[in-house]
């Protein structure tokens, strides 16, 4: 499908009130004052691709409601460089015709950046076409380590944590909770890329800190029934079920768990907010690793989740927050470098222009492979008598890294995860 933002007609009085007010204030912050979109001008192209349907679909439609949100707050704000925005999205479906769909929205629709994707595998077809092509990829959702590492290239970006930050994360804190060494794990992993690369980087978080993964099922996406492997769970008794596992999928099994009723607690290299919601109070409990969470309290992220609750009636999860930075922070690059210009545009990003992308800390881009320097957070499941609403499910406990901390540490070193750009 293709979506076009309805052109505003706009006075400038308007356009500097929207800006400078609620959410828009995000985008004037980071920008300036807004130009006033110039009728007759060449419109800036942005080109959503991700996941509308499958597994990955419900996390796939917060990240276009997200994309939505921050080109309307762009158009009322005066557009990017005074022109104003037009929004092209496209189900990526799968590995096999996500390139296909990125090449139509670069060649058809003459798109300048491209955001989006959750699926690894997508996400890898994606890259190599954009580069190809010589486009800019905001890549927004997909968590492998290759993507940074061997598939890397000079025209993608990553605002999505990559598999070793989401483990660093969640596996610090449990190492200093004394959940690992000697602890014995009992994995289950989605059998493609995204579950492949994430198993390897958990597996050698938790071996090289003492403890011990019994087993590692591969699990096909789309599993309706995870009884077989419940049971085989019960009978290896280990200390944590740990989930290698993403959308629906973590959903499905959260929720079957929860009615074995076994005593085995459950931890995860990764964790969607909205399939947590999805899965219910009841079927989640410990803590888990978060990209970022509505309840953060900074006066940005607090207005993004204030407007998008307006538009949505719900709250923005952590990929309506990614997709909806994906654009921002082409924006603010457009505005900086005043031109549209992928390889100025790559220049800038790459000299360590900072972003405000909602959290306590800005973000920057880690030139050596395109990586997104930016806090996560581990998070708290809350009591059910603790929730605000039946979205207030978790609880920050700490920012990771710590605030003294530098940005990189729990980002893969190079010799973990070499990236040569050519």
């Amino acid at each position: 499908m293709q979506n076009h933002v309805k052109k505003e007609n706009l006075t400038r009085r308007q356009i500097l009130k929207t800006s400078l007010t609620g959410a828009g204030a995000i985008a004037a912050g980071t920008l300036g004052l807004p130009s006033l979109v110039t009728a007759g001008e060449d419109t800036i192209r942005v080109g959503h691709i991700t996941p509308r349907s499958g597994f990955l679909g419900t996390l796939g439609d917060y990240g276009f409601r997200g994309v939505n949100l921050a080109v309307e707050e762009l158009n009322a704000a005066g557009g990017i460089l005074g022109r104003e925005v037009d929004l092209f999205s496209e189900d990526s479906v799968g590995s096999a015709v996500a390139p296909t769909k990125a090449q139509k929205l670069i060649e058809k629709r003459k798109v300048h950046f491209l955001v989006g994707e959750i699926s690894s595998g997508s996400g890898g077809g994606i890259m190599a076409t954009a580069n190809r092509l010589k486009t800019l990829y905001m890549q927004t959702g997909c968590n492998s380590d290759a993507l940074r590492g061997e598939k890397c290239n000079p025209y993608s970006f990553h605002i999505e944590a990559g598999n070793t930050m989401y483990t660093k994360t969640i596996g610090n804190w449990q190492n200093r909770a004394g959940n690992v060494d000697g602890k014995n794990f009992y994995m289950l992993t989605a059998d493609y890329a995204f579950g492949h690369d994430l198993a390897r980087v958990s597996t050698r978080f938790l071996t090289e800190n003492g403890g011990n993964v019994m087993a590692n099922e591969l699990i096909a996406t789309g599993t309706p029934d995870y009884s077989p492997y419940i049971l085989k769970i019960k009978a290896a008794a280990p200390d944590f079920v740990y989930i290698n596992l993403a959308g629906g999928d973590q959903t499905t099994f959260l929720k079957q768990y929860k009615e074995f009723g076994l005593p085995f607690k459950v931890s995860g290299g990764v964790m969607d907010t909205a399939g947590f919601w999805a899965a219910g109070i009841e079927s989640i409990t410990g803590y888990w690793q978060s990209l970022w969470y509505h309840g953060m309290q900074t006066d940005t992220s607090q207005a993004f989740t204030k407007a998008f609750v307006e538009k949505y009636k719900k709250p923005p999860e952590n990929q309506a927050w990614g997709d909806y930075m994906g654009v921002k922070i082409m924006a603010a690059a457009m505005e900086e470098a005043k031109t549209t210009d992928p390889d100025a545009i790559i220049g800038l990003l790459e000299s360590g222009m900072d972003f405000d992308i909602l959290k306590p800390r800005k973000g920057t881009f880690r030139k050596s492979d395109h990586s997104l320097l930016q806090e996560m957070f581990v998070v708290k499941v809350k009591d059910k008598a603790d929730m605000a609403d039946k979205w207030d499910i978790f609880e920050i406990v700490e920012a990771s890294p710590g605030t003294n901390e530098n940005l990189d540490v729990i980002q893969p070193t190079q010799a973990e995860n070499a990236c040569n750009m050519g």
